[in-house]
């Protein structure tokens, strides 16, 4: 029998599962009447495919699922899915980022750790910008370790620096968002002054960004946050430069730079600190005197301190709860505190087991810590008291959160300093609380 004039058969639209794309559309309507058409509406091409494909990376995971996208978690909605993922702890985020690009996306947003900061489920680690050897002054590579205070007291080694700080001397620090740990200016390694350059790590995405570069060139300055907006002051230029008396501000809101009214006096700042709304600069003038300054943002000025707050003030300190603290001794096991109605400073907190006076066992920082203050000292240990607690013992508050990073032996030490290898100290330029 001749098949080739026999006449096609009608399409049923209601059970027809054949897949026609729109280009190929108008060449069909050419070839069928218009009552056989297929009039079926909402057919996707990947449930009915009328040869097999081969699998995309996305395609078929977008349209699987309502919405277009895969599910979070098979059978459930993403609005429970997102709410048991929230409540993984931060040690585990990387395994969750290598589960499905959908859950990488997640992680890497902005919403994810909002809504954990929101819900008081994020969780605030310690890092510490350290120099490994040459003490303060140089000579040694910078690292950067983290400690999570919850979860172990053992510090750990993160990926290098930025290669632009991995051997700069005098650059600051600060934190913006809670999340945002920024490294700004220094001494140029290369050579040439100080730098310009801004970088900054994000807790959320876990990975280094640049920023704008600051106004002018600056190392050995003062860093301070307020209303998250990021306040540096003073310093030296490098090259034989003199002091500064310039001041900038950075505004995340913006991305970029301007300039304050300058500081009453040109000054290198060794501590600094936010207390009352007012900025608190204290460090060497021109002639090697020690000035003391501090910076209204409301009002944009600067005006010279000489009231009892900046005489007894000393390095490191914090502020919490309204209350400036302070390390009363060189290895921060005693704390005072300023009272501002009685304009003095006094003991807060006493811990009565003191560690020496040797450069490993002085503090270097102090944080706020889940309300309590931190002591880190430049081996690496860190102590912790709750100066709020009322009705306790000043020895029944304090909590060893880790202990010495790296300990040595009495005969391993004993036998490094009479070689000599003694001499070089490792010490912490910077440490800084992250919450994520």
């Amino acid at each position: 029998m001749d098949t080739r004039n026999r006449t096609a058969p009608l399409v049923d639209s209601s059970a027809c599962l054949c897949r026609v794309d729109r280009s190929s559309a108008a060449a069909v309507a050419r070839r069928i009447p218009l009552s056989k058409a297929c009039v079926q509406p909402s057919l996707r091409a990947s449930i009915h495919p009328l040869k097999p494909k081969a699998p995309s990376r996305s395609g078929d995971r977008r349209s699987r699922g309502g919405g277009g996208q895969c599910p979070l978690l098979p059978g459930l909605p993403d609005d429970l899915a997102i709410a048991c993922l929230i409540r993984v702890p931060r040690v585990d985020h990387w395994k969750l980022r290598l589960v499905c690009r959908r859950w990488c996306r997640l992680l890497a947003g902005n919403y994810f750790y909002a809504l954990r900061r929101r819900l008081g489920l994020a969780e605030q680690w310690v890092y510490a910008v350290r120099r490994d050897g040459g003490g303060r002054d140089g000579g040694g590579r910078v690292s950067w370790h983290v400690l999570d205070p919850f979860r172990g007291a053992t510090w750990r080694a993160l990926p290098p620096l930025p290669e632009e700080y991995a051997a700069a001397d005098g650059f600051g620090s600060a934190v913006l968002g809670g999340c945002h740990l920024y490294l700004l200016g220094g001494a140029n390694p290369r050579g040439g002054g100080a730098m310009r350059r801004v970088v900054f790590y994000s807790a959320r995405s876990n990975r280094w960004h640049r920023a704008p570069d600051m106004l002018r060139r600056r190392q050995y300055f003062g860093v301070s946050v307020i209303g998250n907006r990021l306040y540096v002051a003073g310093g030296q230029t490098g090259g034989g430069g003199g002091g500064l008396k310039s001041a900038e501000v950075f505004d995340p809101a913006k991305n970029r730079w301007s300039f304050v009214s300058e500081m009453a006096a040109a000054m290198v700042p060794f501590v600094s600190a936010v207390f009352g709304n007012r900025w608190y600069v204290k460090g060497l003038g021109a002639g090697q005197e020690v000035v003391s300054q501090a910076y209204s943002p409301e009002t944009d000025t600067w005006s010279v301190v000489l009231d009892g707050m900046v005489t007894g003030w000393r390095s490191p300190s914090c502020c919490l709860g309204g209350r400036i603290y302070a390390a009363g001794c060189k290895d921060g096991c005693r704390l005072r505190a300023y009272y501002e109605a009685a304009g003095a400073w006094a003991t807060a907190a006493d811990s009565k087991h003191h560690r020496g006076s040797s450069q490993a066992a002085e503090a270097a920082a102090i944080v706020a810590l889940q309300g309590r203050l931190c002591v880190v000292r430049n081996d690496m240990s860190v102590s912790a008291v709750d100066v709020s607690a009322a009705g306790a013992g000043s020895e029944q508050r304090w909590e060893t959160i880790a202990g010495k990073a790296h300990g040595k032996s009495f005969v391993t030490g004993l036998l490094s300093n009479l070689a000599g290898r003694g001499r070089a100290k490792s010490s912490i330029l910077h440490c800084q609380v992250l919450e994520a």
